[in-house]
């Protein structure tokens, strides 16, 4: 009687082994390509352990995989055999690996980007509220702006939708975007009192911001003024020209989202209200969110803060 170990070579369990995953993938990459060098560059290998690997692999099971001709390799019959089984199965791999990652990605703290404004003056000091309400759900906040890709590890998004975005991305509206001029309080008598007219006296110094440069226009055409003179300070970010003002340096267009704890407190007045001027935040993801679970109640949570 023989154990396993004593076993013959040949035997119907040494036929059921299977060669390196290595000098298989060596042998798919070059059998794609028919060619060592471009499988080479593919698997960040040289030549001749591309080579080398379909050699040991033709040793091992005993047949030709390419016919080598003229500095050129061509796929045999039985290398056809054996390329569309491993492809086969490469590919089944990849989807097994793909969709385990994005298992994975559901299990681990997600990675919610906000434009940098937004993040400071509006969520951070309401996020410790979601905490302590989903004390299972870990959202990593990053401030970005404008453009940006789901495959920089980009779960979720929020955005002005002042920019295109691509199709594919699914979106889900938050709130409108309601602005209007705000000061500190000892500069209100900067506001005009006529109906009608400017809704600022001359003189007064209006702040402006890079980012938003027709903040001005847009809000008196919304509002119902005529066109006037806004002269004063270019500030680099929307949040510098809303800072200047809580300093006394100016009047700014404040969004209500971003000034409204300001005026809770008395930092900020508005003496002219707010309106809407036709842009709105939005939640956007890769794909439809559940319609229950930790995203939905992230979304759920966003559109009541914004409220």
């Amino acid at each position: 009687m023989f154990s396993d170990k004593d076993s013959e070579s040949g035997s119907q369990k040494d036929d059921a082994r299977l060669p390196s995953l290595l000098a298989l993938r060596c042998f798919e990459a070059a059998a794609r390509y028919e060619n060592f060098s471009r499988a080479a560059v593919e698997l960040h290998l040289t030549h001749g352990a591309i080579s080398r690997a379909v050699r040991l692999l033709e040793d091992e099971l005993g047949v030709a995989l390419f016919e080598r001709r003229s500095r050129r390799v061509f796929l045999t019959e039985q290398g056809r055999t054996l390329v569309q089984a491993v492809s086969s199965g490469m590919e089944l791999m990849r989807h097994a690996v793909g969709e385990l990652r994005a298992s994975a990605r559901q299990e681990r703290r997600w990675v919610l980007s906000c434009e940098p404004t937004l993040l400071m003056r509006w969520l951070i000091p309401r996020w410790p509220n979601f905490q302590h309400q989903h004390q299972d759900i870990d959202v990593h906040l990053v401030a970005g702006g404008g453009q940006f890709s789901f495959a920089d590890g980009i779960d979720l998004a929020i955005r002005r939708d002042d920019f295109p975005w691509p199709d594919s991305y699914h979106v889900e509206p938050l709130f409108p975007e309601r602005v209007g001029p705000v000061c500190r309080p000892d500069k209100a008598a900067w506001f005009s009192a006529r109906k009608g007219g400017a809704p600022l006296k001359a003189g007064a110094p209006c702040l402006h911001t890079h980012t938003r440069p027709r903040a001005w226009q847009q809000w008196a055409l919304a509002a119902g003024y005529s066109p006037f003179d806004a002269k004063g300070k270019v500030l680099e970010h929307f949040y510098f020209s809303l800072q200047a003002a809580v300093a006394g340096l100016g009047v700014a267009i404040g969004p209500w989202q971003l000034v409204r704890d300001d005026l809770e407190s008395g930092v900020l007045v508005a003496p002219l209200g707010f309106v809407e001027d036709g842009s709105r935040y939005c939640l956007l993801s890769a794909r439809q969110l559940p319609s229950d679970g930790p995203q939905a109640s992230l979304l759920a949570w966003l559109r009541a803060m914004g409220r």
